[in-house]
């Protein structure tokens, strides 16, 4: 324990004391790496289940996304309640306090992912329904994809959790190693999982030499192994150095720790979960507004390649924001207000840029960045490609609201955190996909521009509503740093 508390004293100068901008570039870039690989290897289920050239297929990845972004929503909720906390603590030099936190935060997680696992796998064929598969063959291949997700829900949980804490102590770069390894693993069993020997893959570049022939099933089980992958190493990690350890006999069922797990988890369960909720209404907007089931799965499998393709630009900004969460928490613990500006102002600076260069380069080559993991049709590529210029244009924007999201969540202001959280996929976006469609419906227009443009509406809208509620807490922030 006394080791452990120099440990934490060192940690803690050097969090409170270092240039801020040297500080989160070396804990972000970890953190970037990982949020690249992990969000690459989603894309790379869309990408190889892309050449069984079958829209259904597609689509059906596209369909589980809201059960995977429950998961991690609920991943997130324990992982950011818990992580936020224990760096909080750490500033204020309560080890003992983030231990028990560390404990209670991980157990929760496994247990509801457990809960989870077994509903989910009981109410399977019902599950793919209420998703939004509109087809027989898109319902089938959701079915099928569904089974691994869920079998590896617990550990998929727990490793968010250890990611998280690790991350919020400093340690980013085991939590590193635990995602960018089950993401390797996973992009290596997708295509023996998927293909079968004598597939042709590219186009007929390549033929397989050999593989399981899974099909979609295939890409479920290679995400569901790498999952439980990352999540042994992750463990394996907490348990090194001077990071706070995971034991069962700190585990709490007091109601102050829950409080606090919601308190610091719920901007992360309104985000994810309503991005569920997002995805869902997209669905079955499409399923109103689209007719034949040709151009169903044509449309459903645009936009989820769209969705990925953003999920994975935007993931570095993410993975940065992620490298500033602990120097706000830490300082913001220790009452150094100017710190904790200094570093948002920092972070926002540099990801507005960053995703300006992004957003032109991505516009330029928009037709084959999204046909690479649209459906194989040529209506579906088209369709693709609009919706990921649309969404290029408001980009930039976002690095105001995920890094003020962030901070909110770190300081611990829940209220405003999941407002902002809630803006881009709920407040915003589920307005927006069930709405534009009718009004370009009443204008002469066809539904599906709507449905196109939803995304990138919702993107300004939350801009909008995040903009005042960053600004009022940094001058709150200014307010405090002058009475002292």
């Amino acid at each position: 324990m006394e080791s452990r508390s120099d440990g934490g004293s060192a940690k803690y100068i050097k969090m409170t004391t270092q240039p801020v901008e040297k500080l989160v570039m070396k804990l972000a870039g970890p953190t970037v790496i990982s949020m690249l690989v992990t969000s690459f290897y989603n894309l790379a289920d869309t990408f190889f289940v892309r050449q069984l050239e079958n829209d259904s297929m597609v689509a059906a990845v596209g369909i589980v996304l809201p059960l995977m972004s429950i998961i991690q929503a609920l991943g997130f909720f324990c992982g950011h309640g818990s992580g936020n906390y224990i760096s909080r603590a750490l500033g204020s030099r309560d080890f003992a306090d983030a231990e028990t936190m560390a404990a209670t935060g991980f157990f929760y997680s496994v247990s509801i992912g457990t809960l989870l696992m077994v509903s989910g796998l009981v109410f399977r064929n019902q599950l793919a329904v209420i998703l939004g598969a509109k087809t027989a063959a898109t319902t089938a291949g959701t079915i099928d994809y569904m089974l691994y997700i869920l079998l590896a829900t617990p550990f998929m949980m727990g490793a968010i959790v250890l990611n998280n804490q690790l991350r919020m102590q400093g340690n980013a770069f085991f939590a590193m190693i635990g995602l960018t390894t089950g993401a390797i693993v996973n992009i290596m069993l997708d295509p023996i999982f998927i293909y079968k020997q004598g597939d042709t893959l590219f186009g007929g570049a390549f033929l397989m030499p050999f593989g399981l022939g899974m099909g979609v099933a295939g890409a479920s089980l290679a995400t569901g192994v790498s999952q439980l992958v990352s999540f042994v190493l992750l463990v394996i990690g907490i348990s090194r150095s001077d990071n706070i350890k995971i034991r069962l006999s700190n585990f709490s069922f007091k109601t102050y720790y829950i409080k606090k797990i919601v308190q610091g988890g719920l901007p992360s369960l309104a985000r994810q979960g309503l991005a569920s909720v997002a995805t869902t209404c997209l669905n079955h907007a499409v399923g109103i507004y689209i007719t034949g089931d040709a151009a169903i799965d044509a449309v459903q499998a645009a936009m989820t390649g769209t969705s990925k393709i953003m999920q994975f630009l935007t993931s570095a900004l993410i993975g940065f924001g992620q490298g500033f969460q602990p120097v706000c928490g830490f300082n913001y613990g220790a009452k150094k207000y100017d710190r904790v500006i200094k570093s948002y102002y920092f972070c926002v600076k540099v990801s507005a840029v960053f995703l300006a260069i992004v957003a032109v380069i991505g516009y330029i080559f928009a037709e084959p960045i999204s046909s690479a993991v649209a459906g194989s049709s040529a209506q579906a590529a088209e369709i693709a490609s609009f919706a990921f210029r649309t969404q290029l244009v408001v980009m930039p924007l976002m690095s105001w609201v995920m890094l003020c999201n962030m901070m909110l969540q770190t300081i611990g202001m829940t209220f405003r955190a999941t407002i902002v959280a809630m803006a881009r996929q709920g407040l915003a976006f589920v307005p927006a996909v069930l709405l534009l469609p009718l009004i370009c419906e009443k204008l002469g227009e066809p539904p599906l521009l709507g449905i196109e443009l939803a995304q990138a509406v919702a993107d300004l809208l939350s801009f909008v509503i995040a903009l005042p509620l960053g600004l009022t807490v940094i001058k709150e922030m200014r307010l405090s740093m002058k009475k002292e």
